[in-house]
């Protein structure tokens, strides 16, 4: 399964990390790969983990996040 969420507020290769290391901590992501010039994040999922658990993951650590449609 692939989800993808829009992350704003990530600026550098310390931001990008941060925040793929919190969604891989996670049960049933697999993999977080952050577009910095697009402010996305690609989450490979290896089962069902509901958006709104990764958004808040996300959100908790201080940035905005929003779904891609």
């Amino acid at each position: 399964m692939l989800k993808k969420i829009k992350v704003e507020g990530m600026s550098c290769a310390h931001c990008s990390g941060r925040v793929e290391k919190i969604l891989k901590s996670i049960p049933g992501v697999t993999k977080a790969v952050v577009n910095l010039k697009v402010a996305t994040v690609e989450i490979s999922l290896d089962r069902e983990v509901n958006l709104s658990v990764l958004m808040a993951a996300v959100s908790e650590a201080g940035y905005k996040v929003s779904p891609l449609v």
